[in-house]
């Protein structure tokens, strides 16, 4: 008969400052992918548990059964990299970009790059890409209006991070409602409450900062490159806007993500064929290996060269590890003895809130990376909303609001790291301006403390939630 004993706080805590230990010298010593890191954690966690009586048996299953939970949302960001692949190489991607870059006028520009930068990232599902590419062109226009380049930043992440949280084409987007156990579509409907709202206030202040920059002369020499390039190889078209109108109206109509989506990928395939006369060939190559192009401009280059379902693969093979990583901790009992400890404090529904974004700023201030941000709370607090009777996806929100937007704040982080390099603002320069990104926080704190959209689970889980409890 197997004997286990209790898992101590002490031991849990170990566990998760070796963790802590592995990603800060992998990311930063090393400069490796937190993937290694993650797997000697898992290694780490399991003596610890054989140690107190768990055999490996045991164990693997809890990992089975956690890895059982993501495979949905393994299955559509596949799909997802499929969908970016089709949709660049038929120029739904290239024209949102276009007729974004157009909305540019002086005494609008701060308010038009946040915006800009919110269509880029929605059409392709990077805060990354959307900075390092379209961010510094529109670095480079704000300059030359005499705008300070932390307050550009600031507008550009602000846009980058509201199209990351919300495009079904990010990896974070399918990574929150996973550890939450929510729907996709509904964790991005029930996000457009704090995010838009966020996004509205952000735009307002930032009409009022762009106010004295009315009537200055614009240097459009980077946006017409842009416009020029993509006009040049690619036939743009309104017709275009089509596919990501269906996107849109698949969240609205609830239609299941996975058919879906995998409509989407035939829809920007057709397409490809319809308007830029591909190839099957070419769209069979674009949805597996993604786009390479090849315009001769290196920041389009860089912008479009995306997508395919090998893409996703790092992000895959990161979940399945994360997954494992949680499915030890809550297995043995690891996870159970952290939150309880934590959960102490929390006693009521906006304390839970405001325990959830210290455990996702601390994450991102330790293990530099906002992945981690993600998983690790994720895990711990799931069971926490379903015992006060909260619906998975105000946690799968609160990741976001917590974990995505505060990633770039700091400078050790991947995220603030990249920013900085890019960008060449320090993050602490730029953060009292990335307005979305501290607006977004308070919001959905206040929500929290309110009652206001944290939706409720259905009765009748709830009450099976209160006799399990």
């Amino acid at each position: 008969m197997e004997v286990k004993r209790k898992i101590t706080v002490g031991e849990a805590m170990l566990v998760i400052l070796f963790l802590i230990m592995a990603l800060i010298s992998t990311l930063k010593i090393f400069k490796g992918d937190p993937h290694m890191a993650i797997l000697a954690s898992i290694v780490f966690a399991t003596l610890v548990a054989k140690r107190a009586g768990y055999t490996w048996a045991y164990i693997e299953e809890g990992i089975l059964e956690t890895i059982k939970m993501a495979m949905q949302s393994i299955l559509i960001l596949m799909v997802i990299g499929c969908i970016i692949g089709t949709w660049i190489l038929s120029g739904v991607v290239p024209t949102m970009i276009y007729y974004g870059l157009k909305m540019i006028s002086p005494g609008i520009f701060l308010v038009a790059t946040c915006l800009i930068c919110a269509i880029v990232s929605l059409a392709t599902g990077s805060s990354w890409t959307t900075a390092g590419t379209v961010g510094i062109a529109l670095l480079g226009v704000g300059a030359g209006l005499g705008i300070a380049s932390p307050i550009v930043a600031g507008a550009i992440i602000s846009g980058a991070y509201f199209g990351d949280k919300m495009s079904p084409l990010s990896d974070t987007t399918n990574l929150a409602p996973a550890m939450a156990g929510s729907n996709l579509f509904d964790h991005i409907k029930h996000m457009c409450f704090t995010t838009g709202p966020s996004l509205l206030i952000s735009c307002v202040i930032f009409g009022i900062l762009g106010f004295k920059y009315a009537g200055k002369e614009l240097d459009t020499a980077l946006i017409n490159t842009f416009l020029d390039t993509l006009n040049t190889n690619f036939n743009l078209s309104p017709l275009l806007l089509i596919p990501p109108i269906l996107v849109i109206a698949m969240v609205i109509f609830r239609v299941p993500a996975l058919p879906g989506l995998v409509g989407g990928t035939f829809l920007g395939g057709l397409f490809a064929y319809i308007f830029q006369g591909a190839g099957m060939k070419e769209i069979i190559y674009a949805a597996h290996y993604g786009y390479e192009a090849s315009t001769g401009v290196k920041a389009i280059d860089s912008l479009l060269s995306r997508g395919g379902l090998d893409s996703m693969m790092w992000t895959v093979s990161l979940i399945l590890l994360a997954m494992s990583f949680g499915g030890t901790l809550e297995r043995t009992g690891m996870l159970h003895a952290i939150v309880e400890q934590m959960l102490k404090v929390a006693k009521s529904r906006g304390s839970l809130v405001v325990t959830t974004f210290l455990t996702c700023i601390f994450c991102n201030l330790t293990t530099g990376d906002q992945y981690m941000s993600i998983v690790l709370p994720g895990r711990m607090f799931k069971e926490a909303f379903e015992e006060k009777g909260l619906h998975p996806k105000n946690l799968s929100r609160c990741l976001e609001d917590f974990g995505t937007i505060t990633s770039p704040f700091v400078p050790w982080n991947t995220c603030g790291n990249f920013m900085y390099t890019t960008l060449m603002v320090h993050p602490f320069a730029y953060a009292p301006y990335a307005l979305l990104n501290w607006i977004n926080p308070l919001v959905s704190m206040f929500y929290g403390f309110t009652g206001i959209t944290m939706e409720k689970l259905p009765a009748s889980k709830e009450e099976k939630t209160e006799e399990d409890v």
